[in-house]
């Protein structure tokens, strides 16, 4: 037995009594496998300096982009591209965005599932 909130009940204290086995499958589902990391408390949200990070981040994305500080010329991107090569135009400026370095694709570990 063990006391919980029922906060569909406005936070009513209530009891529930389960088998052991299925306390322990319901608790367990809460515990992270190994590798992974709650983020909840880090990053930009993070409760010690929220405010001056979020300010930054706001004054960071009302800044230019980088599509705006290029050069951007008069004639349209198609007639800069040679027509054998395939390309993505950007979608803010319609320029080329050109690869600039390829990446293998990450292989996870494998994953671990600690039942004892």
């Amino acid at each position: 037995v063990f006391a919980y909130k029922d906060y569909r009940r406005n936070g009513q204290r209530k009891a529930m009594r389960l088998h052991p086995h299925e306390f322990m499958r319901r608790f367990l589902l809460h515990v992270l496998p190994d590798g992974f990391h709650r983020i909840r408390h880090y990053g930009l949200m993070a409760k010690g300096n929220r405010g001056e990070k979020l300010r930054r981040c706001r004054a960071l994305l009302a800044a230019q982009t980088p599509c705006d500080n290029a050069a951007r010329t008069t004639e349209p991107p198609s007639a800069t591209i040679p027509a054998d090569r395939s390309f993505i135009a950007c979608p803010d400026c319609g320029g080329v965005m050109r690869r600039r370095e390829w990446l293998p694709p990450i292989k996870p570990p494998p994953f671990r599932c600690d039942t004892s």
